[in-house]
């Protein structure tokens, strides 16, 4: 699996960003899935039409590790919500990039703070966690 792949955004907390205003898939890294490992439950606690807000926790992801809170990286309002992760939480460790987003938010709002590909890469490089 890609470790970092270009074209997308990302946190430091090991989440993607793909798309426009009008709909932001959000996601977790295959960094961060490496270092969660088996991941056993997602629980998103958001439903469409729902506001979020930049940096506030969205749901969690449950591994045979941990149990990690999902930040949401820019605010908005939820258009979707990958509800096939309820029943298939594995697609995480399978598709984290494609088939395993786990909301979608739209905003006007230009995204803050976030890295591009090759500044993610840089920051994986440092040992940033």
């Amino acid at each position: 699996m890609d470790q970092v792949r270009d074209g997308l955004l990302y946190t430091k907390d090991h989440e993607w960003v793909a798309g426009d205003a009008a709909g932001r898939k959000v996601g977790i890294t295959a960094y961060a899935v490496e270092q969660l490992g088996d991941i056993t439950l997602v629980t998103l606690d958001v439903k469409p039409g729902d506001a979020v807000e930049a940096g506030k926790v969205f749901g969690t992801v449950e591994s045979v590790k941990t149990l990690s809170d999902l930040y949401a990286p820019i605010g908005g309002t939820i258009v979707a919500v990958n509800a096939e992760l309820d029943q298939r939480p594995e697609l995480v460790n399978e598709s984290c990039y494609d088939g395993a987003w786990m909301i979608t938010i739209a905003s006007d709002a230009a995204p803050e703070g976030l890295m591009d590909a090759a500044a993610y890469r840089a920051f994986l490089a440092q040992g940033a966690h």
